[in-house]
């Protein structure tokens, strides 16, 4: 299902249980009645690809990403959060910056201050031994990092009133890295996470029979829909693992697609908390808020994330856009801009941001007919010297043919190398 369905409230079953069990307890001593309320429920927090230390387009997305973090830390508190969920990427890249470590240390430890517990795993993008450092250590706060796929089998069990719930972490599993060590039979992510599964599900029978499951995963599941932020995982051309993979379990908590979607009831996408590329501007950012019952998932609701700057893809022409005030409400956007006239206008990226500051990327794509598409490079240079070819060029960059100065400036250009050419 795409992304778009899966955003507002999705129920399980009945409405969204706040439902509380008051428990009298008296005190014959005191001569008093103390009460208490006990959920009925787990409440679970799901979120992924954070990618700490990322930025847009050029433009650091620190001062964002803490805001999102504020943000996830109010909800823990106002929703009464039980276990927080990290589905993979961390961080954006396997070295991140200073500033990225210490904001990730600053979430674990505000987290923990909430006294909620947390489960989180790594991503294709995260260093899975690096985050795995201290992993033993950390536990005793509550807080479980995993990226070692060695541990997938291995689950985080907190206890609720209902009994347990296993944790299963399984990071991003590299078939490269994995197939002779797992002995897989084939070199693809479905034989990878097929394998991690058949584990998981060995240990889960081998526990008491009312213990209830979730796994975290960071994988490109089939029907999940991608955008231009992601990085490629495909492995001889093949990048999907099935959602049936996931059946039996309580709940699958999903990363690595930065749009939240419903694969089915679940099996969930979180989604990434920001926009990171121009493709995701019409997505909704946020995290699900999943209530886990005695027998599975009771509730989920999705909680959106606020926007700290919006962003956008416009096109047309430059006069249009400098002058027309149906474009007024994009000022405050982060921008893509497509200009589309004939010429290729003087410093367009100078007058455009003179109105919208915050454009960050220009494409050109001139009104009217072009060169045919179907044309193979062969063909178009075929019999062309590389003064024309240069010529061309300029035509091209420009959308103008050069001026007589240019030609002249060229030839000379091309005359010297062939000179130099013929005296080495």
């Amino acid at each position: 299902m795409g992304q778009g369905a899966s955003h507002g409230s999705t129920r399980a079953g009945t409405a969204r249980p706040d439902q509380w069990t008051r428990l009298r307890f008296p005190f014959p001593a005191a001569n008093a009645t103390a009460t208490y309320y006990l959920r009925e429920t787990m409440r679970l927090l799901h979120t992924s690809d954070w990618h700490l230390g990322r930025s847009f387009h050029r433009e650091s997305l620190l001062d964002a990403q803490a805001a999102f973090l504020d943000h996830l830390i109010t909800t823990v508190r106002s929703e009464r959060v039980d276990v927080v969920l990290v589905s993979g990427d961390l961080y954006d890249r396997a070295l991140p910056p200073v500033e990225a470590v210490r904001l990730f240390d600053e979430a674990l430890h505000r987290i923990h201050a909430t006294g909620a517990r947390a489960v989180l795993i790594g991503g294709n993008h995260d260093s899975l031994g690096r985050i795995d450092y201290a992993s033993g250590l950390i536990d005793t706060a509550g807080i479980h990092v995993r990226g070692s796929p060695d541990h997938l089998a291995d689950p985080v069990v907190i206890e609720d009133g209902h009994g347990p719930v296993a944790f299963y972490p399984v990071p991003y599993l590299e078939p490269d890295l994995l197939r002779h060590r797992w002995e897989l039979t084939e070199r693809s992510h479905e034989a990878a996470m097929e394998h991690a599964m058949r584990r998981i599900r060995a240990d889960l029978a081998r526990r008491p029979a009312h213990t209830r499951s979730v796994v975290l995963s960071h994988a490109f599941v089939t029907g999940g829909s991608a955008s231009d932020s992601e990085r490629d995982i495909s492995v001889g051309g093949a990048t999907h693992v099935p959602a049936s993979l996931f059946d039996g379990v309580d709940y699958a908590a999903l990363g690595h697609l930065h749009g939240s979607q419903l694969m089915r009831p679940h099996v969930r996408y979180s989604g990434s908390p920001l926009a990171y590329s121009f493709s995701e501007e019409n997505h909704t950012k946020g995290s699900w808020l999943v209530d886990l019952g005695p027998g599975g998932v009771t509730a989920a609701e999705f909680v959106p994330a606020p926007v700290w700057r919006p962003i956008a893809r416009i096109s047309g022409r430059i006069g249009d856009l400098l002058s027309e005030p149906g474009w007024e409400r994009y000022t405050d956007h982060w921008l893509q801009v497509t200009v589309t006239d004939p010429v290729r206008p003087t410093f367009p990226m100078d007058r455009l941001r003179e109105r919208f500051p915050h454009t960050l990327h220009l494409d050109f794509a001139p009104d009217g007919d072009g060169e045919p598409a179907d044309r193979s490079w062969a063909q178009r240079v075929t019999n062309r010297s590389e003064r024309e070819l240069a010529l061309d060029f300029v035509s091209w960059a420009r959308g103008a043919d050069p001026t007589e100065e240019e030609q002249r400036l060229l030839r000379t250009a091309f005359d010297d190398i062939n000179r130099r050419e013929v005296t080495r």
